[in-house]
């Protein structure tokens, strides 16, 4: 992320002074396989510049006396970008780090080239963690906090490199201007990292998350024979996160080796994991940690399934709404069961989604009107 060039031999394409210095507009590559290309004074980088180094990455910016100083844009090879301040060479006060989506990663101070003071730090799902660093540049201590996707549900407490180890529900009062505040809610429970294992869902299967428990309840689903389902508590826009779905963490051979009717509550979480939330735990009585496995499958959804990093349950999927939907309006996702597996006749599904599909797909080849 610097531009140390010194020791390095170099080939000019560009004007020499009378010493054989770079002086003018030139482009200089190094026996490093970095290249510079910018303006230089005697043998100096001075003015607007930009190195293009052997990795990929980049770094724009204004050199004074060889060195870059003020705004400086650093280019990673996989296209994310970070906007920071150089003193001397150096990253030395206020950065935003922006992942190669264009998503925001980072926000806070830097100090010769790394990371000091309060921080943010965000996850791609849009939920976030603030705090002081340490000087290894983690967000470890008593104050720091996990923000949800709402920018104002938080989990206040201690955390070692980002993760929850003891945190009370709070409330973010304010980060517009000055030092955020975290107002901690009476008699808050204490919540903890609790990954689930193949064997054990949740060490407080009862204790529920308290910003899903803002968003949806549990009833009697409106699908015919669906037993219950799942229900927006609130008027909510499009692009939310409503609900999460967390599970014991099994292999997909194990899945694909059982009976489809043990497979009522499975999700792949990705090419080594599904969650699933085997019986007795699909009633509430025995768990509600977390309630995503409650929303019924449509082939007309109102949310989809999307990964999200979750304080307490680590790696999981989330429910979030592909519009919006009212109060009391039923969640709903496509289950995305495989219709065309290779070598198979039909879905690789199990038979009530396979009746659904066939209803759906004569419903959509019939005659507008009828």
């Amino acid at each position: 992320m610097d531009s140390d060039d010194e020791n390095l031999e170099e080939v000019v394409d560009g004007p020499l002074d009378d010493d054989g210095q770079p002086h003018g507009f030139c482009t200089v590559t190094y026996s490093s396989s970095d290249r510079f290309e910018g303006h230089f004074t005697h043998g100096e980088k001075n003015g607007k510049g930009k190195f293009f180094f052997f990795d990929g990455s980049t770094l724009e910016g204004f050199y004074v006396d060889d060195a870059l100083q003020g705004q400086g844009v650093y280019t990673y090879e996989d296209g994310g970008v970070l906007y920071g301040t150089y003193v001397d060479g150096e990253l030395n006060g206020s950065a935003q780090e922006f992942d190669g989506e264009g998503r925001l990663v980072f926000k806070g101070q830097y100090k010769d080239n790394s990371r000091c003071g309060e921080c943010w730090v965000y996850y791609p799902d849009a939920g976030c963690v603030f705090g002081s660093v340490n000087e290894d540049g983690e967000m470890t201590g008593d104050s720091v906090a996990y923000v949800y996707p709402d920018g104002h549900t938080a989990l206040f407490g201690s955390f070692v490199d980002g993760e929850l180890i003891e945190a009370r529900l709070a409330t973010l009062i304010s980060n517009e201007s000055g030092r955020p505040r975290f107002e901690i809610t009476p008699n808050s429970p204490v919540y903890s990292y609790d990954k689930s294992t193949s064997t054990c869902i949740a060490t407080h299967s009862l204790l529920p998350d308290p910003y899903e428990s803002q968003r949806v309840f549990v009833a009697d689903s409106l699908i015919k024979g669906a037993g219950q389902g799942l229900f927006a508590k609130t008027d909510t826009e499009k692009d939310t996160v409503v609900a999460f779905y967390n599970g014991v963490r099994i292999t997909h051979s194990e899945v694909d080796s059982r009976d489809w009717a043990l497979n009522g509550n499975t999700i792949s979480l990705d090419e080594d994991t599904v969650i699933d939330v085997p019986q007795p735990f699909d009633q509430i009585e025995r768990y509600c940690a977390s309630l995503g496995h409650k929303a019924n499958h449509s082939f007309t959804p109102n949310c989809q399934y999307d990964p999200f990093v979750h304080p307490r349950f680590g790696p999981i999927k989330c429910i979030r709404t592909l519009r919006a939907v009212e109060k009391d309006e039923e969640l709903t996702v496509a289950y995305g069961y495989d219709h065309d597996p290779t070598g198979k006749n039909g879905p690789e599904a199990p038979d009530w989604y396979k009746q659904e599909l066939e209803v759906f797909q004569k419903r959509q080849a019939a005659p507008v009107g009828q």
